[in-house]
């Protein structure tokens, strides 16, 4: 443990229950060697986790609003719960998923489902021209990027090759998403580029991230004294008039019908969680459409604008929040009482349920993607019920099959959007009958993927502060990407470490594009050639 320079008594208010914030407070407790109970969470939903989120029962039928994807080179998120015990304490949850993906490795053999049919491993369709591009993205500088978007970098022929389609639905780009960004993940996933129409590489959870990382997050945080604050909604930070020196005096919160300032003493820091990309997130049924909500349904925004409001170094919340257009996606979560489906998507696909990841539907006008994972996804989901989660990136295009646009359908109209690409015909009114899809709209799902340049994101923490951090997806991280359990985790790492003035530093930021083998992998398979290496 490195030596620390803050007082023994300091207390540290998070503010976001999210998975930066849990984060932070392990890395509080672990390395600053700071007690439980001086950390306060404080949270404005009934239940922490924010986007890795899981809840639902087999009668009512369960849903996620999504998952992200790991991979081996997260070296903070695995550093982190390799101090953090499964819920029955058999082992760390880093050793966990390592465990099981030696089991349960991702192989996907139906990558793309076109025309009724499995593609197994599809080819890139790339052009000479694409692959320059690619490379040349790569290599040059963000700042000359600039705002600009990835259709502004590449040839409208790009965007209808099969390696887009992986490549927007894996990562849920969009073409008018910041080239900035897109550029972030090819240089970050170079490593992953040789088996990436296979999903090879990409590692899962045994459950749902939810039950898998938060839940047993959350009971070691519990076990050491952490305080939870729910349903109580952070309004506002009251800084002190020093202009020259960012200090937070007070937390103005609003809580069980009433309003409250928590007084930060002279010796007390503040983590906050800037945006959310699930906020307003709003949730149908078989027979409700979701409906499309935007940044007054909840605090993160309103926050972030009012602390940000004349300091430029807090960043520009605006440019994120404002764009729901070019920011929202829906989800679905599936449940189904009866073998059927799981057993015709089996046969069709070649892939057990956990095996082959995202599949994907090149000929929806939405876009629609479908993973079924290993089952049960959800602790205590019984053995005769199975669990899927979809998505579509294009909401607003009359469906092939529901004939109407994804933002306007039910549950119910959803999935017979979905077994119309399966071509269940017959078999799909039996299937109905016995499952519960559960849509949900997300207007700011994507934000952090919208154009920006430097200033849109503030530094982990500002110049000049003297007891304030940002964590999350949307403060700047020089190499790391967003959208991932990463990038939230490694802020909250240099958050910490930055305020107690701690002699450590997150793990560097894997460059697999530094080693020659990873490059020459890459190379080949861009060009559509095979090699034994």
């Amino acid at each position: 443990m490195s030596e620390r320079l803050v007082d023994d008594n300091a207390a540290f208010y998070l503010v976001g229950g999210g998975i930066a914030s849990l984060a932070a407070a392990a890395f509080l407790i672990r390395d600053g060697d700071v007690p439980g109970h001086h950390i306060t969470v404080i949270e404005e939903s009934a239940a922490i986790g924010g986007s890795l989120d899981a809840a639902g029962t087999p009668e009512t039928g369960y849903s996620m609003r999504g998952g992200r994807m790991l991979e081996s080179k997260y070296l903070c998120t695995f550093g982190l719960f390799s101090s953090i015990p499964t819920l029955d304490e058999s082992k760390s949850v880093t050793q966990e998923i390592f465990d099981w993906n030696k089991t349960m490795k991702t192989s996907s053999k139906s990558r793309l489902f076109r025309d009724g049919h499995r593609v197994d491993a599809p080819k890139f369709g790339l052009s000479e021209k694409d692959i320059l591009t690619l490379e040349r993205l790569e290599l040059e500088p963000e700042a000359m990027l600039g705002r600009s978007t990835i259709a502004d970098q590449f040839d409208g022929s790009f965007f209808e090759t099969d390696f887009w389609l992986m490549w927007s639905t894996t990562f849920a780009f969009q073409p008018w998403h910041s080239a900035v960004e897109f550029k972030r993940y090819l240089v970050r996933f170079t490593h992953m580029v040789s088996g990436f129409n296979t999903l090879k590489g990409i590692m899962r959870t045994v459950f749902n991230q939810y039950d898998s990382m938060v839940r047993p997050l959350q009971k070691w945080l519990e076990a050491r004294g952490v305080n939870f604050r729910l349903n109580t909604r952070v309004t506002d930070l009251v800084f002190s008039p020093d202009k020259e020196i960012f200090t937070i005096e007070s937390i103005v919160c609003e809580g069980n019908g009433h309003k409250e300032s928590i007084k930060v003493g002279a010796k007390d820091f503040v983590i906050v969680t800037l945006g959310s990309m699930v906020e307003g997130s709003s949730v149908g049924s078989m027979d409700r459409v979701p409906v499309l909500k935007d940044k007054s349904d909840g605090g993160s925004w309103a926050l972030w604008e009012k602390i940000a409001a004349n300091r430029p170094e807090f960043g520009r919340p605006a440019n994120f929040s404002d764009h729901i257009e070019q920011s929202k996606w829906a989800s679905f979560t599936t449940t189904f009482r009866n073998p059927t489906f799981f057993r015709l998507v089996r046969d069709l696909t070649g892939n057990v349920p956990g095996e082959g990841g995202l599949i994907t539907f090149p000929e929806s006008n939405w876009l629609a993607s479908i993973v079924l994972p290993h089952q049960p996804h959800f602790i205590g989901q019984p053995g005769t019920v199975e669990v899927l989660w979809g998505y579509g990136l294009f909401v607003d295009k009359p469906g092939n099959f529901a004939t109407k646009p994804m933002s306007a359908c039910t549950g119910r109209e959803i999935m017979t959007e979905i077994m119309g690409h399966l071509r269940l015909g017959a078999l799909a009114d039996k299937i109905m009958e016995s499952c519960t899809c559960i849509p949900c709209m997300m207007p700011f799902v994507t934000s952090q993927f919208l154009c920006r340049a430097k200033g849109d994101r503030p530094p982990v923490v500002p110049d000049y502060s003297r007891n304030l951090a940002f964590v999350g997806q949307f403060c700047e991280l020089p190499e790391d990407v967003v959208f991932t359990v990463e990038y939230s985790i490694r802020s909250a790492q240099r958050a910490v470490y930055s305020l107690l003035g701690l002699t450590l530093a997150p793990p560097p930021v894997y460059k697999g594009r530094y080693d020659p083998r990873v490059l020459f992998k890459a190379f080949i398979t861009l060009h559509g050639m095979s090699a034994n290496v």
